[in-house]
């Protein structure tokens, strides 16, 4: 009877390759699943206020993020084994060349020759991309409208859904295609150092979307106004003046007809930075806090928001202090440090980053803000319903920010002061 190893050592190079990433894509999920189901025993088990937040969250909120992140595990357990699957299927029926072929004969059908090969990888792009939206659509469909609509946070109808969707698509290959067909010309041409050509060409084109995305992809999807002038506005104008920030432009993007989260984000090189505040994140500015009032054009059929409960957001002081600490991050460097570290390992990456974050937390410190972070940090928890407590493997391993009791503990000591 022939042993394992006898029985590897009688396999072709190919055969072996395409094992060895099978068993290595396999052993990466069962490590990730063994991480949620960790994480979920943590939601399941934790059902009470640590006594460390017993005087800043209710129970009742407790118990909302508690079941509404227990519902997102559950499901992405089962996604996440739908997509392993699927690709295991993919590879063991020879899916791949299938499509590389049928791609082969399309462009052929176009009049590409078979040396055409950069026009043939664009046709199988295009499919294979097609094919992953149409799988992932019903998952994509439940979330949006079984969980989030469940917990509270989806404004979207399905004629909205669909839209963005093909929106998405469509947009996504305008940007894939032709980056694509670069990067192979590339890798023909580059000869022995082809590698250094295009890791340099995916740096640019890195920087160059993340230039251009706040700009001329976002407001695509989403609407973009300047924030009005008042107090919030001169508020952020003289702090980014304080560390010489140079902010040109503050926009505030209407989050709420798509989801009730909220966020905040600056962007921009060298001497142009705007900053993005989501109305979600502004208590005077959110239009779930508003009552619900006849739309102002024809597409609020499909984009009009379904207000079921009222947000909190934050006051201006706190929206001041979560801006303080995404200053931090450009005043600390983190914005570079992040793209240099990205062309590493993702892990490195958000251990990285959880040591960022602490150090904007200490930014926001010294510019007078801690006491506002730390309200604005417990509101922000309570309006996601994020979840305070983490099994400590799955925090370091996922978390790039750190946990709430954490970032709430450093802070502490200054806000006594």
């Amino acid at each position: 009877m022939a042993l394992p190893g006898e029985l590897w050592a009688e396999l072709t190079m190919e055969t072996r390759i395409f094992c060895s990433v099978l068993l290595f894509s396999w052993a990466v999920y069962l490590w990730e699943a063994f991480l949620a189901r960790r994480q979920r025993k943590v939601y399941r088990t934790t059902t009470h206020v640590p006594w460390e937040l017993g005087q800043i969250m209710d129970s009742e909120t407790f118990e909302k993020s508690r079941l509404y992140q227990l519902d997102k595990s559950t499901f992405s357990f089962w996604s996440g084994l739908y997509s392993e699957l699927e690709g295991t299927m993919i590879l063991l029926c020879g899916g791949i060349p299938f499509l590389w072929n049928v791609s082969g004969q399309i462009s052929g059908r176009a009049g590409f020759e078979p040396e055409y090969e950069i026009a043939q990888s664009l046709v199988f792009l295009l499919l294979a991309t097609l094919f992953s939206a149409v799988t992932g659509l019903p998952w994509s469909l439940y979330n949006t409208f079984v969980i989030e609509e469940k917990h509270g946070f989806n404004q979207q109808t399905l004629g909205f859904f669909f839209k963005d969707a093909i929106k998405k698509f469509i947009v996504t290959q305008c940007i894939l295609l032709p980056v694509t067909a670069l990067l192979l010309y590339i890798i023909k041409i580059g000869g022995d150092y082809f590698f250094i050509y295009a890791w340099l060409f995916t740096l640019v084109v890195s920087l160059v979307l993340v230039t251009i995305y706040a700009d001329y992809i976002a407001p695509l999807f989403d609407k973009f106004i300047p924030l009005p002038e008042g107090e919030l506005k001169q508020a952020i104008e003289m702090m980014a003046k304080s560390i010489d920030f140079p902010l040109t432009k503050v926009y505030v993007v209407e989050g709420s007809k798509r989801s009730s989260h909220s966020n905040a984000y600056f962007y921009g090189f060298f001497k142009n930075k705007r900053i993005v505040l989501f109305d979600t994140l502004l208590e005077d500015y959110c239009a779930l806090n508003k009552e619900h009032s006849e739309g102002e054009d024809g597409e609020d059929d499909d984009t009009k928001s379904k207000v079921k409960n009222k947000k909190q957001g934050c006051k201006n002081e706190e929206v001041l202090a979560v801006l303080g600490h995404e200053l931090g991050h450009w005043k600390l460097g983190h914005t570079i440090k992040n793209i240099v570290i990205s062309q590493v390992l993702s892990f490195c990456l958000t251990v990285l980053s959880r040591r960022f974050e602490f150090q904007a937390d200490a930014f926001a410190k010294e510019l007078g803000k801690a006491k506002d972070l730390y309200s604005a940090l417990i509101k922000l928890n309570k309006d996601n319903l994020g979840f305070p407590v983490s099994d400590w493997i799955f925090s370091m391993w996922h978390y790039s920010h750190p946990p709430l009791l954490e970032r709430l503990q450093a802070l502490k000591d200054a806000k006594q002061d």
